[in-house]
Parts: C-alpha cells; structure tokens; sequence
C-alpha cells in the first residue's frame, strides 16, 4: 500500500474465474485499471467453493464441479480514489457482484509499538516522526 492509514473504502467485485475481458481474465484486468488509476492497493483471491445468481454451486472439492471457481477482487483507499474507479467496474462487470463497505486502515502492530501505539493518519512515519521524504508528522 501507499501509506494509506485511517478512514478508507473497500471495494469487493465477486465474479467467476473464468470471467473474461477481451480474452484476459477478467479479474486480471480490474487489477491492472486499478493500479493504472493510483488506487492504494488491490488483491484477488480465488474461492474454495461458492455460488452466485445461477445458484449452481461450484466446488474445489469435485473435479467436475471445479470450473469456474468464485473470486474476490478487493480494492482498498479513500472513498474518493474508490468511487472515480466504478465507472470503470460499470464497463467491466456484466455478471457480478460489486460491494463498498467503510473500513479503517491501520499501520502494522511493530508500526504502532514505534509510534507508541498511536495510529498515524494519512501517512507512514519513520522512527524518529518523519516520513520517507524527511518531513515531520502534524
């Protein structure tokens, strides 16, 4: 991530592996708009088993059912970076489910020990309070 720390917007898109855009897959291609558009951070994560408005489940279990597996892409940053990346989502998924839920953004616990257990809001801070670029936190 980008430092990103405090209030924030996670962005879940729930579609099929096999979902495709212009004969890439699908949730390939909503992670690279996302970085494209500078949003803090992006993650796909493939289902063990799940099912959708079809109601067919699909399983890892069996291997006939094993096709089309669900997957899960999560975006997380400001509301503001997550709403100007929907209209991008409106193009791509068809078939789906998109989520936003509110959600809080905070440093590692061995960030919050150096920082004496005190989140800090917007960006990383170095030991000594600064951030990478040398200027003192507010």
């Amino acid at each position: 991530m980008t430092g990103l720390t405090g209030r924030a917007l996670r962005l879940t898109v729930f579609i099929g592996e096999d979902d495709t855009w212009h004969h890439r897959p699908l949730y390939s291609e909503i992670v690279h708009r996302a970085h494209a558009a500078g949003v803090a951070g992006a993650s796909v994560f493939r289902g063990i088993e799940g099912f959708g408005a079809s109601s067919h489940v699909h399983t890892s279990r069996l291997l006939p059912l094993s096709e089309d597996l669900p997957v899960a892409i999560v975006v997380v940053d400001t509301e503001e970076r997550v709403r100007a990346f929907l209209p991008q989502l409106d193009e791509l998924v068809v078939e789906g489910l998109v989520t936003l839920e509110e959600c809080e953004v905070i440093l590692p616990q061995s960030q919050l020990r150096s920082t004496g257990g005190t989140p800090t809001v917007g960006r990383r801070l170095g030991p000594d309070g600064t951030d990478p670029k040398g200027k003192k936190s507010l």
